[in-house]
């Protein structure tokens, strides 16, 4: 009872799935009109073709028969037709190479305009979205699926052709008798269910298996990566690593040799099935020759249409299955697309303020995760003024991020406000805001490009400035790295490509400094950017800082005091608040939470 009832809610999904196919049709249509197009023109053509040859092959035969019958020569009319079926073949091998230039011609420019709208879709998305696990596996399908759906496409192609083919010849089929017609879909009826059956079940098998997929690439990706290989070896983590990739490896390779094995048995039963409707309806056929109402050549025909229009009938069926599975997997690729991002510009939002008159002000900012109820930042007030250098300190997990994140609008409080100049951030063009801001975070990107894009990243339109960028450098202490490298500012960071070098984390950082300098933003943020320095270089580098930020916006986040009493204002974070603010001197005098935390880092250094 489980099993039918499964069996029915699948149909009712593969059903329900063929809502997809225009969507995607659109797509496609879009990747390359001009290319859809001049293929199906070539499938049309193609398709009228094996009812004109079998209809030239029968009158040739019926020539050739009734000359050898009647003792006369072959009519000058037999040759006609002999050029006429040459010339037709001739076509018919030129249609099937240009439907396969076609379809990789489409092939092409689909993979392309879908992989392209897959990168801007997901870039527009929330950043929350991308900390939740059920969005990477949604994003981990829609990937798989923009390039792996070609096999619809080009069955829709196929089921076109084939539709054609079919009609054309079923026509000729029914003229002689529509029982011929009713035996062969009779036969391959049950086929068709079978495969679309086990499509679904494969389809269920594959959604079930995405999360297991995706740890079986992160062990690929551990087991052979330059950053893990250091502990790999140190700590002798090849064996457990190898031993849970083969557990999880074991337990796909089982369900899929069980679904094949299933599919095996049956699919074979089921054709057999499909075989005795087609020879059921070939030795009618040959009963009508024999009692003399059809001739050779209409034999001939007949058993070339019944044979084509059985295997036509067959493919159709398949080809309506696998379109049907088809868009089952194209499921989440649509939702993906559907996915809308809640941060983002309202219609007629204003221009980010040039310059920032009265500043940042933090208005009882409250956040917390969706579906946590614990608060990150609880009920958070504070200003960050024009010209003003503000530091955030606390432990691990405090919020300090999440302050960056929310000024940058990548969050949105869950309660509260955040003003710019008076008015809510999010009354603010978000592409016209993030220009006004420079940021550097902790776990800042390391491009494998050059060391030009690499700063260039920071403002793009900037790439051909040799001015800014070497400025950009300048300012950051990178260009003394860049000068020691054999190619310079030319030169291809990083091993993934030829002729690549790679950095040290402190030479890395400084570069990624480079990015936020190079956008001359009102407010530069730095957010532990330089944790992989040692203490001189760090002071090095927000003595700097220091120095270029006079009379600017600035919010940066250290562990390091000796950078931290740089800034005019601290604001010392615990349990989600604020516990205390102030300058350095004034905190130390205090004696709370700040100068406790001074006092530790400094005696470590007697």
């Amino acid at each position: 009872m489980a099993e039918r009832k499964n069996f029915w809610t699948g149909w009712q999904e593969r059903i329900s799935a063929l809502r997809n196919v225009p969507p995607v049709l659109k797509i496609v249509w879009d990747s390359g009109p001009q290319v859809v197009v001049f293929g199906l023109g070539s499938r049309l053509f193609s398709a009228l073709l094996p009812v004109a040859l079998l209809a030239i092959t029968r009158l040739i035969i019926d020539d050739i028969v009734h000359a050898v019958s009647s003792h006369q020569a072959v009519q000058p009319g037999l040759w006609w037709l002999v050029a006429a079926e040459f010339s037709l073949a001739v076509l018919n091998s030129v249609l099937v190479r240009t439907i396969d230039y076609s379809d990789a011609l489409l092939a092409d420019k689909y993979t392309r305009y879908v992989s392209i709208r897959v990168m801007n879709h997901a870039a527009s998305l929330d950043l929350l979205a991308y900390e939740d696990p059920v969005f990477y596996d949604r994003l981990e399908r829609a990937r798989v699926q923009a390039t792996d759906r070609l096999v619809m496409i080009q069955a829709l192609g196929r089921l076109v052709q084939q539709a054609i083919t079919t009609l054309t010849l079923s026509i000729s089929i029914m003229f002689f008798s529509p029982w011929l017609m009713l035996l062969l879909i009779v036969g391959v009826v049950p086929a068709f269910l079978g495969e679309s059956h086990f499509a679904f079940l494969g389809y269920a098998k594959n959604f079930r298996q995405t999360p297991v997929q995706r740890q079986l690439d992160y062990l690929r990706v551990l087991g052979g990566s330059k950053e893990a290989a250091k502990e790999l070896k140190l700590f002798g983590l090849r064996d457990f690593l190898r031993e849970r990739f083969t557990r999880l490896s074991d337990e796909i390779y089982d369900e899929n040799v069980a679904l094949s094995r299933r599919k095996l048995i049956a699919g074979s039963l089921l054709t057999a099935i499909g075989t005795m409707g087609y020879y059921a309806a070939y030795v009618f056929v040959i009963w009508r020759t024999v009692a003399g109402s059809l001739s050779i050549g209409t034999l001939t025909f007949l058993t070339g249409a019944i044979q084509q229009a059985s295997s036509n009938i067959q493919q159709i069926f398949s080809t309506l299955a696998a379109i049907g599975d088809q868009a089952l997997f194209l499921t989440d690729l649509l939702a993906f697309f559907k996915m809308e991002p809640t941060i983002r510009s309202k219609p007629n939002a204003l221009p980010a303020p040039r310059p920032i008159a009265r500043g940042f002000e933090f208005r009882n900012v409250c956040f917390s995760y969706p579906g946590n109820s614990r608060l990150i930042l609880d009920h958070i007030n504070f200003q960050l003024n024009p010209r003003e250098r503000l530091a955030l300190i606390g432990e691990n997990g405090q919020g300090k991020t999440t302050i960056v994140k929310l000024i940058t609008r990548l969050y949105d409080p869950t309660d509260g406000q955040i003003l710019l100049d008076g008015m809510d951030l999010r009354e603010y063009d978000l592409e016209d805001l993030h220009k006004v801001m420079g940021v550097i975070f902790q776990d800042f990107m390391r491009y494998e490009m050059t060391a030009r894009e690499n700063i260039a990243v920071g403002r793009i339109e900037y790439l051909p400035d040799d001015q800014r960028i070497h400025a950009a450098a300048e300012k950051s202490l990178a260009d003394d790295v860049i000068e020691r490298l054999a190619g310079q500012y030319e030169q291809m960071l990083g091993r993934r490509f030829e002729g690549g070098v790679d950095l040290s984390g402190g030479e890395w950082q400084k570069l990624a400094l480079a990015r936020a300098y190079l956008r001359d933003a009102q407010v530069l943020i730095l957010d532990e950017p330089t944790a992989a320095l040692d203490a001189r270089a760090e002071f090095e580098v927000f003595q700097r800082f220091n120095e270029l930020t006079t009379g600017k916006m600035a919010l940066f986040i250290s562990h390091r005091f000796s950078t931290v009493r740089m800034a005019e204002r601290i604001i010392v974070l615990e349990n989600g608040s604020i516990s205390e603010e102030g300058s350095h001197d004034q905190l130390i005098a205090r004696g709370g939470t700040y100068a406790d935390m001074f006092e530790l880092q400094a005696a470590s250094y007697r």
